[in-house]
């Protein structure tokens, strides 16, 4: 082969990466152009939406909220404007990227991502939700009864605006990943990562896993743990069904097909 085919083959291979890595551009900037605009407009609104992430804390009778910093209350502002705008932006977020890469797969493969890009948020949401109403109330409720007088000395909390809001999203977001598990094990099994019968096999260590996470990310109080751990290990076992359903599918269609 001579110096020209060579050189002919290299601008050739180098075309669609230069094709792709201008398209992945064009995504990020559309993705971060969506999550400024979300953030500037929940900028607006961060009052009225940090207002009604401490209605737990009001709900569990504390009525009292302090900043120890001069600057804490601005940059709450700003940690609540990110990731209110960051939930808002998701759906134009997800949308880039399923745009990015679909036009690489096949039409049969796209059917089966479409569903798990529209279950993400969905479950996400879910998931949040749960925390929200249920994990946090339960959590304020077991470290807030450590208030009154031990050993002749008074203690009342004064949770400062930084510290709740921390505490808060490590709840949401820990709570919304963890109901984004059937898909993440449904997209590894797609992917040949996995297989059903290997999740089914290591149900076990997926038990003692979702309670040493659930230690982790929540209080050390056992209806806490347990409200993460528990759906984790429902969630692991719908992932396992998900797969079976998508198994059976797929050999309907390789049989009719």
């Amino acid at each position: 082969m001579s110096d020209d085919d060579n050189d002919h083959e290299i601008d050739n291979s180098q075309a669609p990466l230069l094709d792709h890595l201008i398209e992945l551009r064009s995504r990020l900037l559309w993705s971060v152009g969506a999550l400024l605009l979300a953030f500037i407009g929940c900028y607006f609104f961060a009052e009225n939406i940090f207002a009604f992430l401490v209605q737990p804390l009001v709900h569990a009778g504390q009525q009292k909220i302090i900043f120890t910093q001069i600057f804490e209350a601005f940059f709450v502002r700003i940690k609540v404007a990110f990731f209110a705008g960051l939930m808002v932006s998701f759906p134009v977020i997800a949308n880039q990227l399923w745009q990015f890469v679909a036009p690489g797969l096949y039409r049969r493969e796209k059917k089966a991502l479409l569903p798990f890009l529209v279950a993400t948020p969905v479950l996400f949401i879910m998931g949040a939700s749960m925390a929200y109403f249920v994990a946090v109330p339960v959590a304020l409720k077991f470290l807030l009864s450590y208030q009154g007088n031990f050993g002749g000395i008074d203690q009342e909390a004064l949770p400062s605006v930084g510290n709740y809001l921390d505490f808060m999203m490590q709840f949401l977001f820990a709570f919304g990943l963890a109901f984004l598990l059937p898909i993440l094990l449904m997209l590894l099994e797609r992917a040949g990562i996995v297989t059903r019968q290997q999740l089914a096999g290591a149900r076990r260590y997926a038990i003692v896993g979702a309670f040493g996470i659930s230690a982790v990310l929540t209080p050390p109080d056992v209806g806490s743990q347990l409200l993460l751990a528990g759906p984790l290990i429902a969630l692991y076992e719908i992932g396992i069904i998900g797969i079976r359903i998508t198994e059976r599918r797929r050999k309907r269609e390789a049989g009719t097909a």
